[in-house]
């Protein structure tokens, strides 16, 4: 007898830790819908799922469009099932020091990781407390306790861990669990762009940066991936409104 796999969201997940965390979830036995702004941008990833006998939907969607969230949801309700995971990782970064970050360097910031997780959620939880059964897991970050040159990225993801909290008490008497993840240096084309607007090499910002760490390396989306992977599951049910740095070492 075989079983309809529950069905999983993964925004940002045409690259980087969304790929990855697309991918793991795939490996679990989800169906994925593989979400970011650019449709196109998905499909390697999707079919490298579907190479490894995987079931998976690319999805363009902008998440700070309450319509288009409303029209791609119902889109992988239909085409793929009724989603009772979501993942929201989409994010962006606009780091400037306070005296030069422009309002549209905060809100563009904001929108996308705020206001994106929030019509996200909104819009896949009736899914879920239909179902009797979800999981939401929300991408915030080391930064989150303050960065230097972050004043809007850190704010945005502070904000991720209160919204996570505030979803955990409102919807797990409906058997919806939601968790964040903060990770801390985590190899990705983002970290990358990073380097290379400070003026180094990636190599080097990962040498540096693995000094700093206390398992003495830095961190791959695979790593992110599984932490997904256990709030996702069937025995994290007792698990929610937790915030797990994902960081190597100690935080906060």
């Amino acid at each position: 007898m075989t079983t309809t796999p529950r069905t999983a969201i993964v925004t940002g997940a045409a690259r980087g830790i969304g790929a990855g965390v697309a991918t793991r979830l795939a490996e679990d036995g989800f169906a994925v819908a593989v979400v970011d702004l650019d449709e196109t941008a998905c499909k390697k990833v999707v079919e490298d799922i579907e190479t490894a006998g995987g079931t998976a939907l690319a999805v363009g969607i902008d998440v700070v469009d309450e319509q288009a969230v409303q029209a791609g949801i119902g889109r992988i309700a239909e085409e793929l099932g009724e989603p009772t995971v979501l993942v929201n990782n989409a994010g962006i970064i606009r780091d400037n020091m306070l005296f030069k970050m422009s309002t549209d360097d905060w809100d563009s910031v904001m929108g996308v990781h705020l206001r994106g997780a929030f019509l996200m959620s909104r819009s896949a939880q009736s899914y879920m407390t239909k179902a009797g059964w979800g999981r939401i897991v929300n991408l915030s970050s080391t930064s989150a306790l303050g960065n230097r040159g972050q004043a809007n990225y850190a704010a945005a993801k502070a904000g991720v861990q209160g919204f996570t909290k505030t979803l955990a008490l409102e919807l797990g008497k409906f058997g919806v669990t939601a968790n964040a993840i903060a990770p801390g240096f985590i190899e990705t084309e983002m970290t990358a762009a990073t380097a290379e607007r400070v003026g180094m090499t990636f190599e080097d910002l990962k040498k540096e940066m693995a000094n700093r760490i206390p398992v003495a390396r830095t961190g791959k989306p695979a790593d992110i991936a599984a932490a997904v992977s256990f709030f996702a599951s069937e025995g994290a049910g007792f698990v929610s409104g937790q915030v797990l740095y994902v960081a190597g070492g100690p935080q906060g």
